[in-house]
């Protein structure tokens, strides 16, 4: 199971307890390593099974290290569902910075999230759980996601790159497919380049599902 090791290799205070933020690069790292652990952790035997004492083995910490930044369990897991969100946020961005269209940037942006999904395949598990742990985390996963979407659509449509009844729906609908297709083409089965499935997927976007005429 991968962990997220590599794509941020610092956090700020908002990883922590409400009062336990870092305050130097030593507990910006310390705080990395747990977090990094906890999605192992969770990854592999979910919230109810894993343990703190699995996460700080994990991470090569004292026991009292994890207390030093989390007051509980469902205190770093709640932690890590912002923070997977955020590496996701990310990887994904720099793809779409030089895209040529907002069509191109969605795609650029799928290829990339399938990519992340691929390395980190313990996103779904622990977002599903997030559901039941602590579902305000959950929506708030999706509700920030979307409403990222629903920004870079309308300053498109505002532009006159897309069409301009550009709604929420949309950027649900958007977020929807990829969030599936990662499962499909992540989790399930990697046998499709991502690029392939985005172009597919820009098709859809730029061309709807009518019959060509």
């Amino acid at each position: 199971m991968a962990s997220g090791r590599g794509i941020a290799a610092t956090i700020g205070g908002e990883g922590a307890s409400a009062g336990k933020e870092p305050r130097t690069a030593r507990g910006r790292r310390t705080l990395r390593a747990i977090l990094d652990a906890a999605a192992e952790e969770f990854g592999q035997k979910g919230f109810h099974e894993g343990s703190i004492s699995g996460i700080t083995r994990r991470a090569g910490v004292a026991l009292g290290s994890f207390y030093t930044y989390f007051d509980s369990k469902d205190d770093v897991f709640r932690a890590l569902v912002r923070d997977m969100s955020d590496q996701v946020r990310e990887f994904v961005a720099p793809a779409m910075r030089d895209a040529a269209s907002q069509i191109s940037a969605e795609k650029a942006a799928l290829s990339a999230f399938i990519r992340f999904a691929r390395e980190h395949k313990e996103i779904y598990r622990i977002i599903d759980e997030a559901e039941f742990v602590d579902p305000e985390s959950f929506r708030a996963h999706y509700a920030t996601t979307a409403d990222r979407i629903g920004k870079r659509l309308s300053a498109a449509a505002g532009r006159g790159e897309i069409r301009d009844d550009i709604s929420e729906i949309h950027a649900w609908a958007i977020m929807g497919m990829n969030v599936f297709l990662g499962l499909r083409y992540s989790v399930w089965d990697e046998g499709v380049d991502p690029d392939e499935i985005a172009e597919a997927v820009g098709s859809l976007l730029a061309h709807g599902i009518a019959a060509k005429r």
